[in-house]
């Protein structure tokens, strides 16, 4: 798979999933932005700042005004965008409530970022690929909670599954204009994040009689998300547009 000469946007480009996703279509010769709401810590070493042509740009994806900035400012550095990953959520402990528990605020915080922010950053960079005649990618990161309820977070569960829909959308409106709209749907991986995610569960009063197995008995990588994007993104993956590929070693099998 070779992706040289694209320039990818990564949301959340900077940590988790997210990161093992930057670093794999970066193996694969793309540039980089990295759209990242704290950019104070930077991951990156210097020599693939430099010579990987990662760049960090800070945003808010729930904010509107700040992703066209953050598009605009892509542009201006790389002069196109050829692929958008949409990875930016609020996930792991922050996003485990229980139902009755959830406030408003919360709510909206969650829809914001993980729905609203998705939208934002594929309308603005969709707006971008048709200007210029691009044959783009966007990918969306969804979850096998879109597919199967998980306890205490059912506000992160619905947000998944509304931008596995967005996705068909989109790819049946964008496909005459070129380009191609899928989601990727991680099972349990290991980041930082959820290193402890069954504990949290547990600590929020969470029953755990509905925890899943993963038949593959192991956590999966960021880098194994990663591989599952760079394919999508890729022109091996000319004809697929409006699926989503399960990357879950299993977990919904059964």
């Amino acid at each position: 798979m070779k992706l040289a000469g694209k320039v990818a946007i990564v949301t959340g480009g900077g940590t988790g999933i997210g990161l093992g996703i930057s670093r794999v279509l970066a193996s694969h010769g793309a540039k980089i932005a990295v759209a990242q709401i704290d950019t104070s810590r930077c991951p990156f070493t210097d020599s693939e700042m430099r010579d990987g042509g990662v760049a960090m740009y800070q945003v808010d994806v729930a904010d509107r005004r700040q992703v066209d900035r953050m598009v605009e400012g892509v542009i201006l550095d790389f002069a196109r965008i050829d692929i958008l990953v949409n990875n930016a959520a609020i996930t792991g402990p922050t996003a485990v409530v229980p139902f009755l528990q959830c406030s408003e605020s919360m709510l909206d915080r969650v829809i914001d970022v993980n729905l609203k922010g998705v939208f934002h950053c594929s309308q603005a960079v969709a707006e971008h690929m048709v200007a210029a005649g691009i044959r783009g990618s966007i990918i969306h990161i969804s979850s096998v909670g879109a597919f199967a309820a998980q306890e205490h977070a059912s506000v992160y569960c619905g947000t998944k599954a509304a931008i596995v829909s967005l996705a068909q959308g989109m790819a049946i409106e964008l496909a005459p204009r070129g380009i191609r709209v899928n989601c990727v749907a991680p099972g349990d991986i290991l980041t930082e994040t959820n290193a402890n995610i069954v504990t949290d569960l547990k600590d929020s009063g969470a029953t755990g009689r509905y925890l899943r197995v993963t038949p593959a008995g192991r956590r999966g990588s960021p880098e194994e998300i990663g591989h599952a994007v760079a394919y999508l993104a890729s022109d091996e993956a000319s004809f697929v547009t409006g699926t989503t590929l399960r990357v879950d070693g299993g977990f919904l099998a059964y």
